[in-house]
């Protein structure tokens, strides 16, 4: 099989590099519960890696003749443009609230991910790699512990119907001095009510271990819609 053709293993090696990259942020969107998970992210960095290849291999035969001059960067532009569109459709606003920038960036991020690899980049798309998972597991940590209590934590919490355990929910939040922005019923069965809540405020990101002291509840947990 020759490399010169652009369709050796040279080429092989980069659409799997990028596979493999894409694949791992795909992952970890799908472990969060994610609109674009694992499927979707690998098929985006992975086409994105093959649209580049095209341009870089796939006009030889019209290049051959010296009588035509293409700027392969202006396929590399385009897979931004597509990507904004693809991305732009993820984002949702809800109740005054934007939800799934982080997702919508993460599907861009991969695309350039896919580009780097299929450019040869390897190194560049292995440490943008690196970088996503500090950004999306060591930023969100640390956002909730900024001073002040900058940032939102997202709960979902199930508890006993008709014992006014939401009631005592947010008294305690009043106590905490935790401001409930959003709140969402996101079910209702067997006597069981499950809940969404937006809280702002000082030391929020504790409100898991002191709602989940309320009586009546059930369950409670982290969440987050990026």
């Amino acid at each position: 099989m020759m490399v010169s053709d652009g369709q050796g293993w040279l080429q092989v090696g980069e659409l799997t590099m990028a596979f493999a990259l894409s694949a791992a942020i795909g992952l970890e969107r799908q472990i969060r519960g994610k609109s674009a998970g694992l499927r979707t992210q690998t098929i985006v960095g992975t086409a994105s890696a093959l649209i580049l290849l095209v341009s870089k291999y796939g006009f030889g035969d019209i290049l051959a003749t010296g009588q035509v001059v293409l700027d392969p960067s202006r396929i590399a532009a385009q897979i931004v443009s597509g990507v904004g569109f693809l991305g732009a459709g993820l984002i949702i606003t809800r109740q005054g609230a934007i939800r799934g920038l982080t997702t919508a960036a993460a599907v861009w991020e991969t695309a350039a991910i896919g580009m780097a690899a299929g450019a040869g980049l390897f190194l560049l798309a292995m440490v943008v790699t690196a970088m996503h998972f500090v950004v999306v597991l060591g930023f969100t940590w640390l956002t909730k512990h900024l001073p002040g209590g900058t940032g939102t934590t997202r709960l979902r919490v199930s508890y006993a119907d008709g014992k006014g355990v939401l009631r005592d929910l947010l008294e305690l939040c009043t106590k905490r001095r935790w401001s409930v922005t959003s709140l969402r019923i996101a079910g209702d069965r067997d006597g069981e009510v499950t809940v969404t809540l937006d809280l702002t405020g000082p030391d929020h990101a504790n409100a898991v271990t002191v709602l989940a002291a309320a009586d009546g509840v059930r369950s409670i947990e982290t969440t987050d819609d990026d």
